[in-house]
């Protein structure tokens, strides 16, 4: 379908890359011979560099990186010249893989350009924030392998949850403390981690710089677009990796891997935000074609709803997750998130004009006051799927719902050991009362009957699962563990 890539650095006529996911990890010496030796630079030379390419973070804000290490270095000239680099390699949302990709696959890319960074700033600590047991058995064989050369690099362990990947949630993670935010709106780059200033980007960011470092602007530049050179990694419906180079057509990297826009497409992962299957099939992969229709590429994610999912269900699932996976330090994502989760799923259940409303409070109580971004994303994500699923919220909301069962093809987490509702056909005689009580776990075929004999309940639907056990007249219905 696609030409394989051994990591990064598509270059020439615009094509798609795909396969960094499947390929063998390649250790220092393969590292070596597919990229060759990595080029010093001096502080304003790297600086200059990555103002020519416009390197941008790759994790979710897409800040500048010049003005990252141009902040960096200006506060440690002012202090005791001391400075950290840290790459944020949690990655902890469900739909995002491009990072591990990069991790298990290519780790060296990464390193290099982490200590390419430290050795521009002088910063003598270097830390890899990482979640998975893989990622960091990945991370530390290359430490390894680099011989003394790998001595400053640290790889730190930290908790895998959605929080963990925010600024001041992995810096405190690192120094031993929990992996939460602080709340403070202070700057890495002014004060990080030991208290030093600190360069902070996402993996593909470091990944980048080094590709770049080896290429020179010029060659960097002879991929994507002219005021957006050089390609972007992406997770397309939570399962493929793929590199493109920027301004690439949405429409065809769906197309390549399999998929078509569907009922709409989320662009930039769970803070993201959604398009109409129309919008999708128009909109480039660029910042100035993905901001006329008010989204961002995030993170990287890419994940288009098929046409034979609940949309509504799909966001209610993943909303609820999202409140679940708060910190939990501040009144919006303690009591906020959760209210507003649980308008959506009473939305769903037909809870009419009164829960459409709610969800707009919710929305209104918990915006611009959290103690981090968590709040603000999730909120958009919802605001988002109400206007671009509007028909489908409003018939679920007045009782009629959409017909269509909830497949799940938003990722999740999977339940370690889930709940199973299941149905004894030879007591079960089609009375519905079910599906009434439990509408995003049973979904009625044309004769009335329930459509599956077993399906799974996630522990929210738990209690409206035992319900609909002892209210069934036939008493057709047990849970299973």
């Amino acid at each position: 379908m696609t030409e394989v890539t051994p990591a990064l650095g598509c270059v020439g006529q615009p094509r798609v890359l795909a396969g960094l996911d499947t390929l063998p990890r390649l250790d220092r010496a393969d590292h070596l011979a597919v990229h060759g030796p990595l080029p010093l630079y001096r502080p304003e030379e790297l600086v200059e560099l990555a103002e020519d390419i416009d390197l941008r973070g790759r994790g979710g804000a897409g800040f500048p990186f010049a003005r990252k290490l141009r902040a960096v270095m200006r506060t440690a000239r002012s202090r005791d010249g001391r400075t950290a680099v840290v790459v944020n390699g949690s990655e902890g949302e469900p739909s995002c893989l491009k990072d591990k990709a990069v991790l298990l696959h290519a780790p060296h890319l990464v390193l290099d350009g982490a200590l390419l960074a430290a050795a521009a700033l002088g910063a003598d600590d270097v830390v890899v924030g990482v979640t998975r047991d893989d990622v960091e058995r990945s991370l530390r064989e290359a430490v390894a392998e680099r011989g003394p050369a790998g001595s400053r690099v640290r790889v730190a362990r930290l908790p895998e949850r959605f929080v963990t990947g925010e600024g001041t949630s992995l810096i405190n993670g690192i120094e031993g403390g929990p992996a939460l935010p602080n709340g403070q709106k202070v700057r890495t780059s002014d004060r990080g981690l030991g208290g030093v200033p600190t360069l902070l980007s996402n993996t593909e960011t470091y990944a980048q710089l080094a590709v770049a470092a080896r290429l020179g602007a010029s060659g960097y530049c002879s991929a994507g677009l002219p005021a957006e050179p050089g390609t972007v990694l992406l997770t397309v419906a939570g399962s493929t990796v793929v590199e493109v180079p920027t301004g690439t057509s949405l429409a065809y990297v769906l197309e390549l891997c399999g998929y078509s826009p569907g009922q709409g497409v989320l662009v930039g992962g769970y803070h993201g935000r959604w398009l109409t299957a129309a919008a999708a099939r128009s909109v480039a992969l660029s910042r100035q074609s993905l901001s006329s229709v008010n989204a961002v590429l995030g993170a990287g994610a890419v994940l288009p709803l098929p046409e034979d999912t609940c949309p509504a269900g799909e966001v209610a699932r993943v909303a609820r997750w999202m409140a679940d996976e708060s910190a939990g330090q501040c009144g919006p994502c303690v009591r906020g998130l959760p209210s507003l989760a649980t308008a959506v799923e009473e939305l769903v259940a037909g809870g009419g004009r009164a829960a459409w409303d709610a969800i707009e409070s919710r929305m209104r109580a918990v915006r611009g006051r959290g103690a981090c971004s968590h709040p603000d994303g999730t909120s958009g994500f919802v605001a988002s799927a109400l206007a671009v699923f509007a028909d489908e919220l409003r018939d679920h909301a007045l009782g009629s719902g959409c017909g269509r069962r909830v497949l799940g093809a938003l990722p999740l987490p999977a339940d370690e050991n889930p709940e199973r509702l299941v149905v004894d056909w030879t007591l079960c005689r089609g009375h519905g009362l079910c599906a009434d009580l439990l509408p995003d776990v049973v979904r009625l075929d044309a004769d009335g009957f329930p459509a599956q004999a077993v399906m799974p309940v996630p522990e929210r639907f738990r209690a409206k699962a035992l319900r609909a056990v002892r209210r069934c007249p036939a008493l057709a219905l047990r849970i299973q563990e």
